[in-house]
């Protein structure tokens, strides 16, 4: 959809040079990080307020013209994609942090600052934000996505660490949502909805986070598995034992192949685990103990402690690198990304079976994930513009959430549903989809915030 030159001279009014129509930023705004792929925004706006972002969206909404939120462009299921074209809001220089109360453990900040940039501010408080998805995504779309990452089996996803909204409405209306108290029984948990919505709601632009003392101690590990069976079930074991994790994550004999060559490590070509201990010297220690006696157990081998703060960071670095260490694998390739989340009872089935899948279709797909909460990716490598293999690859990630169905899991565990996963969510959903759809046409009758995603397409 074209944006109406009315429109395009009333947006230059209101945004001076922050509006930007020029092929590279609408191509910078247009690309994915996976395989998605939809033409270029038609416009690009970088607003730095509230008003302004409530500006905006009163005129797009009065022309009807979609508008796209975009944080830091990290996302895997194309939820920045302007499917229909429009206006894609670039959140990134509303990013300060607003305001630290270190006695109630809570920040409140605005949606285009990084969880990095959140953590150098909180360094002097003796507080953190956990929330780890591993790329430096941006608050606000973490948030909008739901996102999780390697502490969640601690310290809970973004619908358990943002305690409130402030947010603007396809018409303009600006509206806060939840409190800094603890909790609350006041009407509709409208954070929980908006928290997840992927821009198709609302966009936010400011968010109320749970922050969370600095461990006094750290401790990490990587230990090699001789099966893959032997190193999930470790993991479902570890998890039942009630052992308190901070990150507990499983990647296969082809991702510690693509980890050698990306990172220039030298572990062996079998599964791992990569582990994190936070707590007390006592606790720590103790926790540590009871993981390596399950390890022994399982025919854990090679265990090796990361003993300084910069040998867990190379660690956790090369970890959250692994996307382009497992394209690596495969040179100028692009992926189908899974996401499914199982019961921890049915990890090890799920894992099992998607990794004969993939062998026995002859795919490349390394696999990796935060399985301390049933949660595990798969990046089923293709080259780009083979359509044989692009259709096979999809259909191997469609098995794979469809066996999590069965089971009782979910077809993302973190990454949201974008336009990748949409096609899925009626199977997982049923009647209940359509009650996503109401909402949205309530909230956003003229259909303009991130059509094309998440809900079905109206009549």
């Amino acid at each position: 959809m074209a944006i109406p030159e009315s429109l395009l001279s009333e947006l230059s009014s209101l945004l001076d040079q922050r509006l930007s129509l020029g092929q590279a930023d609408r191509d910078h705004h247009g690309a994915s990080e996976s395989y998605h792929q939809a033409p270029p925004p038609d416009a690009v706006a970088w607003p730095e307020t509230t008003a302004e972002v409530s500006a905006i969206l009163r005129l797009c909404n009065a022309h009807r013209v979609p508008v796209i939120g975009w944080g830091t462009g990290t996302s895997l299921e194309g939820h920045a994609l302007a499917v229909q074209g429009g206006l894609t809001l670039d959140m990134s220089r509303m990013n300060k942090v607003l305001e630290v109360r270190a006695g109630d453990m809570q920040a409140t900040i605005q949606p285009g600052l990084t969880r990095e940039e959140l953590n150098t501010e909180l360094r002097a408080t003796g507080l953190f934000f956990p929330v780890d998805p591993g790329a430096n995504a941006s608050l606000g779309g973490m948030a909008a996505t739901r996102a999780s990452g390697t502490t969640a089996v601690r310290y809970g996803t973004m619908r358990d660490n943002v305690l409130a909204l402030e947010v603007v409405l396809a018409d303009g209306r600006i509206i806060r949502t939840g409190t800094r108290a603890a909790k609350s029984s006041a009407g509709y948990d409208l954070t929980a909805l908006i928290v997840g919505s992927e821009g198709t709601l609302g966009i936010i632009t400011e968010l109320t986070l749970r922050l969370h003392g600095q461990p006094e101690k750290i401790a990490a590990a990587i230990c090699a598995f001789p099966t893959l069976d032997g190193a999930v079930e470790c993991v479902t074991a570890t998890i039942q034992s009630g052992i308190p994790m901070a990150r507990i994550e499983f990647i296969d004999e082809v991702s510690v192949r693509a980890f050698n060559g990306y990172a220039g490590r030298n572990m062996t070509e079998k599964p791992h685990l990569m582990i994190e201990f936070h707590g007390s010297e006592e606790s720590v220690a103790s926790d540590a103990q009871r993981f390596g006696e399950l390890v022994n157990d399982f025919g854990g081998e090679g265990f090796e402690w990361a003993a300084t703060a910069e040998d867990r960071n190379a660690l956790w670095k090369m970890r959250h690198q692994a996307f382009p260490a497992q394209l690596s694998v495969r040179p100028g390739s692009t992926a189908v990304v899974t996401d499914i989340c199982v019961p921890m009872s049915e990890l090890p089935g799920a894992v099992a079976a998607a990794h004969a899948d993939i062998a026995a279709d002859g795919m490349v797909g390394p696999i990796l994930g935060h399985v301390g909460d049933g949660n595990f990716h798969s990046a089923l490598l293709v080259e780009p513009g083979n359509e044989e293999e692009l259709k096979r690859a999809k259909a191997l990630a469609r098995r794979m959430a469809e066996r999590a169905l069965a089971v009782g899991g979910t077809i993302s565990g973190e990454h949201g549903v974008g336009i990748g996963k949409r096609g899925l969510m009626a199977e997982q959903h049923g009647e209940a989809w359509a009650v996503m759809g109401v909402i949205k046409a309530a909230l956003d009758p003229n259909n303009i915030l991130n059509p094309g995603k998440l809900v079905p397409d109206r009549n």
